[in-house]
């Protein structure tokens, strides 16, 4: 059983990047509607998928240096990161399904 957390510029490096778990981070605002609808769906997520990805937020009002970073222009904007590389980016809210679809390949065989 997996819970978001919160990740920040001070963290991310070793939060994500040194992970050795896939992580998919979740770049949001507390203003931005998508964000809060797309919340629900990464908890189930990170509920059921807790042993093969983590799930981090990152709020890019709060910590715009990882956002430039990772040319984050649109939120939600969740990326996956493997190894310490992106692997994977999805833009905009889309629903469980969807997400774990295009994850999947990334973080192995469905549960």
């Amino acid at each position: 059983m997996g819970k978001p957390q919160q990740t920040s510029d001070a963290n991310f490096e070793q939060d994500v990047l040194k992970s050795e778990t896939p992580v998919l981070v979740d770049f949001w605002a507390t203003w931005c509607g998508p964000c809060r609808m797309v919340a629900p769906v990464l908890e189930e997520i990170a509920n059921e998928q807790g042993e093969k990805i983590k799930i981090a937020k990152l709020d890019v009002d709060a910590n715009p240096i990882t956002a430039g970073r990772f040319g984050v222009r649109a939120i939600p904007t969740m990326i996956l990161f493997k190894n310490g590389r992106e692997a994977q980016r999805l833009v905009g809210y889309m629903p469980k399904e969807r997400v774990l679809q295009q994850i999947q390949p990334h973080i192995g065989q469905a549960a």
